[in-house]
C-alpha cells in the first residue's frame, strides 16, 4: 500500500473507532466538543500496523536509538514501532515512562531497558497518542532528560492544535504529527 493510502485508511479507522463528538473534559482540563481515544485504533491489528507503518516511516532518518513516552498512551505504539523497525533491519529500542514510579521492586520511573542500559547520550523520540496542550509528553521528556537522554523529538498521532507546538517550542523540541484534529473535524 502507497504512504498515502495507508495514510487515508489509518484516517478512515481513527475516524470509526477513536473519533467521536459530545462535550468531554480533556487531560488538561479544558472542555470540548470532541475527543479522540486512540486506544481503539492502537489495539486493532490493521491499526496498530499502521500506525508503526506511518510513524517508522516519519521517523527513519532521524537516527533514533529509542522511542517511548508516558505510560498508557505511548505503551501500544513504542512496542509497534519497536518490532517493526526490527523487522525493517533499522532497530529502535522502546522505553515507558511511569507516571508515577513503582514503590516496590526496582522503582523504576522508566521501564524497558535492562540493567545494564541507560539512556545517557542517547537519541529519543516522545511518541504520545494525541496531544493537547503538550503537558503530558513534557513529563516524560522532564524524567528522560533526567535520565540523561537526548530528546531530538516529540511525535504525536493527533495534534489537536490547542497549544502543543509552542510548549514544545518553549522548550525546545521539535514536534510532529501524524495527523491534526482538524482533518477530523473537516470531514
Amino acid at each position: 500500500m502507497s504512504k498515502s493510502a495507508s495514510r487515508a485508511r489509518l484516517h478512515d479507522i481513527i475516524r470509526k473507532r477513536s473519533f467521536g463528538r459530545g462535550e468531554i473534559t480533556l487531560a488538561s482540563g479544558r472542555k470540548s466538543d470532541f475527543y479522540f481515544n486512540l486506544k481503539p485504533t492502537m489495539l486493532d491489528p490493521e491499526g496498530a500496523a499502521l500506525l508503526a507503518e506511518l510513524t517508522y516511516e516519519a521517523l527513519k532518518d532521524d537516527q533514533l536509538d529509542f522511542v517511548g513516552g508516558l505510560e498508557m498512551g505511548a505503551v501500544p505504539l513504542a512496542g509497534a514501532i519497536a518490532q517493526l523497525s526490527w523487522l525493517k533491519g533499522h532497530p529502535i529500542a522502546a522505553f515507558f515512562v511511569r507516571k508515577k514510579p513503582k514503590e516496590h521492586g526496582a522503582r523504576l520511573a522508566i521501564e524497558g531497558l535492562a540493567k545494564d542500559e541507560n539512556l545517557q547520550g542517547k537519541r529519543v523520540v516522545v511518541v504520545e497518542d494525541v496531544t493537547t496542550t503538550g503537558g503530558s509528553a513534557m513529563k516524560a521528556v522532564e524524567a528522560l532528560r533526567e535520565a540523561g537522554a537526548n530528546v531530538v523529538l516529540v511525535f504525536t498521532m493527533v495534534d489537536r492544535e490547542e497549544g502543543a507546538s509552542e510548549t514544545f517550542a518553549q522548550a525546545g523540541i521539535p514536534f510532529r504529527s501524524l495527523y491534526k484534529a482538524s482533518e477530523f473535524l473537516k470531514s
